[in-house]
């Protein structure tokens, strides 16, 4: 298993990417795939730009929008999987990653606010 966060969110995003790699059918799955694949890579991307700030608060703010996106990934996986819109390979994986994330952000928060 990879232990490297930015390693994990990059991969997070492309395996996102991946499942969505055909257009979906319907208006409802092209809208929830699109949100899907903007939010899983905005929270690779903020968390690369909280690696790049000089202060805790910036830090802890950056850390705070991944966390936003990655719930907001599992709310979007989690409404397509009761839709029915979501192929059914690698989606566990998908939400168990996604999970994980939201994990570790959530401590990695925590740690950096002395909680």
């Amino acid at each position: 298993m990879n232990y490297d966060l930015s390693d994990r969110l990059e991969s997070f995003a492309a395996n996102v990417i991946l499942v969505y790699d055909k257009k979906p059918l319907t208006y409802a799955g092209d809208y929830l795939a699109k949100q899907l694949i903007r939010s899983s890579c905005s929270s690779a991307l903020n968390y690369g730009e909280a690696l790049g700030t000089l202060t805790d608060k910036d830090k802890l703010f950056k850390l705070s929008l991944c966390l936003k996106e990655l719930r907001e990934c599992l709310r979007n996986l989690n409404i397509q999987t009761k839709a029915g819109l979501l192929p059914t390979e690698g989606l566990k994986l998908l939400k168990d990653e996604n999970d994980q994330l939201i994990r570790i952000m959530v401590t990695r928060i925590k740690n950096i606010k002395g909680l």
